[in-house]
């Protein structure tokens, strides 16, 4: 028996910095009626345009995934869209007081927080699933990158990475069940990047907002003083910044053994609810990030367009 979809009761906010733009921004949750979906509104600008969460709406996926609806554009969506996910709400607006949400702490977890401190409101409609019965794959043999999703009794998601690095090396992450997992073993894993890529990202306009307490940043070449120096001004950090014996800069420690490879499950079940509604499979992937994220669920969606065709059929008859 399908159950019945969800909301939140009461609207809820958290405050802090976008990751990419820099901008100062605030993220408030607010309960939606039935067969709404995932839906954001910028409150900053006149437009009253609700941007729905939604695959046909992505227009950028540098280093974050973006979507844009009439022109009103929303950067850095996959985080606070976990969280929802995550905590299995089928209903909710968000509403951006900027253009991107918060990072906080570069996971999910102060989202997470705020949903649950919002309350769980359950709805009268069935919630729609998508149930996989075949398989859908995904692969980019270029950069070795494998998605796939087969049939399961509930959504669970297998993700294992690799790199060359003693701070990663191989890791693999198994959620099996996401209502009982998500909140304590996925949410609070917290967005990674290179050393290697900080100055590129900041040469092409990105993490204007990143800072060593929003991601965990992995040191993948060897940094002299001149290099910290320029780490410093880069970042206007007045502290001292040093190449941590973990191979993690200034020695900061993982909140899990795996937090990279649980991040990336965290991305991807941000960019799986861009389908619009959740699914009833299981999905593996290797080595996947936003760009075969977003690829992997066009050809979900067109793999399934009937049945998605069928479901919001429902949805609107409902």
């Amino acid at each position: 028996m399908e159950r019945k979809q969800r909301t939140i009761r009461t609207s809820q906010s958290c405050q802090g910095i976008g990751l990419h733009t820099g901008v100062d921004s605030s993220i408030i949750f607010h309960s939606a009626p039935e067969n709404y979906g995932i839906r954001f509104v910028r409150s900053d600008i006149s437009s009253t345009t609700e941007v729905k969460a939604d695959i046909d709406h992505v227009v950028d996926i540098s280093r974050g995934t973006t979507i844009e609806e009439n022109d009103v554009r929303i950067h850095t969506v996959e985080h606070a869209l976990a969280a929802v996910s995550g905590l299995r709400i089928d209903n909710i607006l968000i509403e951006l007081t900027g253009k991107e949400p918060p990072v906080m702490d570069g996971s999910a977890k102060d989202f997470v927080e705020c949903l649950i401190k919002a309350g769980i409101k359950i709805q009268k409609q069935e919630r729609k699933v998508l149930e996989i019965t075949r398989a859908v794959n995904y692969t980019n043999p270029y950069r070795d990158i494998d998605i796939h999703v087969i049939p399961s009794d509930r959504f669970r998601i297998t993700f294992m990475v690799e790199y060359p690095l003693p701070a990663l090396g191989t890791q693999y992450e198994a959620i099996y069940n996401m209502e009982e997992d998500f909140a304590l073993e996925v949410a609070p894993a917290r967005t990674f990047c290179f050393l290697s890529e900080v100055e590129m990202l900041k040469e092409q306009g990105l993490i204007k907002g990143g800072a060593l307490d929003n991601a965990v940043v992995i040191v993948d070449k060897e940094i002299d003083t001149s290099e910290i120096d320029r780490l410093r001004d880069l970042f206007g950090i007045e502290h001292t910044i040093i190449q941590g014996a973990n191979g993690i800069l200034n020695g900061k420690v993982l909140r899990f053994k795996n937090e990279p490879v649980r991040h990336k499950t965290l991305d991807l079940i941000g960019d799986l609810a861009l389908l619009g509604v959740p699914i009833k499979g299981h999905v593996t992937a290797a080595r996947a990030g936003h760009a075969s994220n977003v690829e992997f669920v066009k050809k979900l969606k067109k793999k399934y367009a009937k049945e998605l065709a069928e479901l919001w059929t429902e949805k609107i008859n409902d």
